[in-house]
């Protein structure tokens, strides 16, 4: 029987991956991103077939790679992990750089970035695997620490969106079988609980439009913790 806590052992970071250029672009979060060679040096960069992102990169043949901090604002991982680029402008208001392929380049709670000319595209079932070679990288701040899953998981209680490689139901995770009690209901993007007795709310009362308070995650995200 497989054990699913063995597969979180796995090392893996976390990223905000782009796409477009000066007219419109999107992103994800992404912790599926790993150099492939080093003559030229390559990277690989998992998108989810039906992630909005993944067009605008087949379109645009780049893509961007911004390495996040373990201070990473929780706002950001709301934003680019549990929103989607169909509905929802995510690029506004944030600090964006243009690379020299025209990618937009994330630059909040970044330590450094990639920026990458796909060239190759492979099917590997529910995603796309992107090849890019390398075209650029810069470091943005050398004093922070690059957040990895595991410490997501566990210092920002957050679990892994529902289009990512990693994405497990909740039901099999070990964590959540932790009896809490009723009326309550979890973040997946920030790990914030909603106490139906604290804010003296019924949850499914709440609009559709309500967001998490924490990190702007959309009210669809939140799962009851039994």
């Amino acid at each position: 029987m497989i054990n699913i806590e063995a597969m979180f052992k796995i090392t893996y970071g976390l990223y905000v991956v782009c796409s477009g250029d000066k007219e419109s672009g999107n992103g994800f979060i992404s912790n599926t991103v790993f150099q492939v060679s080093s003559k030229p040096a390559k990277f690989a960069a998992a998108c989810h077939k039906n992630n909005f992102t993944s067009g605008v990169i087949v379109k645009n043949n780049c893509f961007s790679v911004s390495i996040l901090h373990k201070e990473t604002d929780p706002e950001l991982f709301g934003r680019f992990g549990y929103k989607s680029g169909k509905d929802y402008s995510k690029l506004d208001g944030m600090e964006i750089k243009y690379g020299e392929t025209g990618v937009p380049i994330v630059l909040n709670d970044a330590i450094a970035y990639l920026e990458c000319k796909v060239v190759q595209k492979l099917d590997v079932g529910s995603h796309w695997l992107f090849i890019g070679e390398l075209a650029d990288a810069q470091i943005v701040n050398e004093q922070k620490e690059p957040i990895t899953y595991d410490y997501y998981r566990k210092i920002n209680k957050g679990a892994a969106p529902q289009n990512a490689p990693t994405y497990i139901e909740s039901s099999e995770l070990v964590d959540e079988k932790e009896q809490v009690g009723p009326g309550n209901y979890k973040c997946a993007a920030c790990g914030y609980i909603f106490n139906e007795n604290k804010e003296g709310v019924i949850f499914t009362g709440l609009p559709d439009k309500w967001t998490c308070p924490v990190c702007g995650a959309d009210k669809k995200v939140f799962r009851e913790i039994l």
